[in-house]
């Protein structure tokens, strides 16, 4: 949707933010951060040249301002003045993108947690073959959704109602041009109706998982209460059933109270886990495969 609009370039997923981060540490040195660019298949992908980012790159430069170099270039061949990333991977990584990218708005769609973990699990496997782990169950997604939605509402907290937006999913197709013009003012962005014409035009081969696009926005395109079994349904809310009911979704009375022993168990799991995924992938990028994407998490 953002990306119809006529001054805003939305790429698809970069997954690169980390790697050129963790590589290049305050000020660049423009040939090194130029080989590793020639290194990364997405730019190819986006049709992005290295001179083209070259020619946006100065001695001196952070390396935050250097990687949006690479969103410019991206954006200016579409005769575009504005750009975005909706990397859902970078949930992971949300201070890091707060540090890199001083005045960036953020943009939160939530979307119920069950239903989001509906769509997950349809998710292809094959997507999910590098670096992290597919969740094994309704409650292991519970525990990523739970945690990375609490993360971003710090994330509002710090950086204040100015740079962070919060839009529910359910209300953005139900109604998509009253939630658009409310992306629009928080972004000083005048609507443009392009912003929801996007169906039929957008290329889904190759991506099982994305049909959807190809027809307008769509409420009730996943519906838990019809494809989550009881049992799965009141594993992910002893998870994350308090958030849930924090954002106004319907829970069982008991579920809002917040997780129990087992569940608090699961949390502290997922945490250590995706605190040792990041530092295993920040080892692998110094080596001549940091250029290898990670898998998208679809929340």
């Amino acid at each position: 949707m953002l990306d119809r609009h006529p001054e805003v370039a939305i790429p698809d997923e970069s997954y690169f933010i980390p790697q050129l981060a963790d590589r290049h540490r305050g000020e660049i040195d423009v040939a090194r951060f130029l080989d590793d660019l020639r290194r990364l298949p997405t730019l190819g992908e986006w049709g992005v040249s290295t001179d083209e980012v070259g020619a946006r790159l100065r001695p001196g430069m952070g390396v935050g301002e250097a990687i949006a170099a690479v969103y410019d270039a991206y954006a200016a061949q579409r005769g575009k003045s504005r750009w975005g990333d909706k990397t859902p991977l970078y949930m992971q990584y949300l201070g890091l993108l707060e540090r890199l990218f001083p005045d960036a708005l953020f943009l939160h769609l939530v979307r119920d947690g069950r239903d989001a973990a509906v769509s997950f699990r349809q998710v292809p496997a094959g997507i999910m073959t590098e670096g992290w782990a597919h969740p094994r169950s309704v409650a292991d997604f519970a525990a990523q959704w739970r945690t990375e939605v609490k993360a971003a509402r710090r994330l509002g907290e710090r950086v204040g109602p100015r740079r962070y937006l919060e839009l529910r999913y359910e209300e953005l197709v139900a109604e998509p041009h009253v939630e658009l013009e409310t992306v629009c003012r928080f972004a000083g962005l005048e609507f443009d109706p392009a912003m929801v014409s996007y169906a039929g035009e957008v290329d889904v081969s190759g991506k099982p998982h994305q049909q959807s696009l190809t027809r307008p926005p769509t409420p009730g395109l996943r519906d838990w209460r019809k494809e989550l079994a009881s049992g799965e349904v009141a594993a992910f809310e002893a998870v994350a059933g308090d958030e849930l009911a924090r954002h106004g979704y319907e829970v069982s009375p008991s579920a809002a109270t917040g997780p129990g022993l087992q569940a608090r168990l699961r949390l502290a799991r997922y945490a250590a886990l995706s605190a040792a995924w990041r530092g295993t992938g920040h080892a692998l990028r110094r080596t001549p495969m940091w250029g290898r994407r990670h898998p998208p998490l679809e929340r």
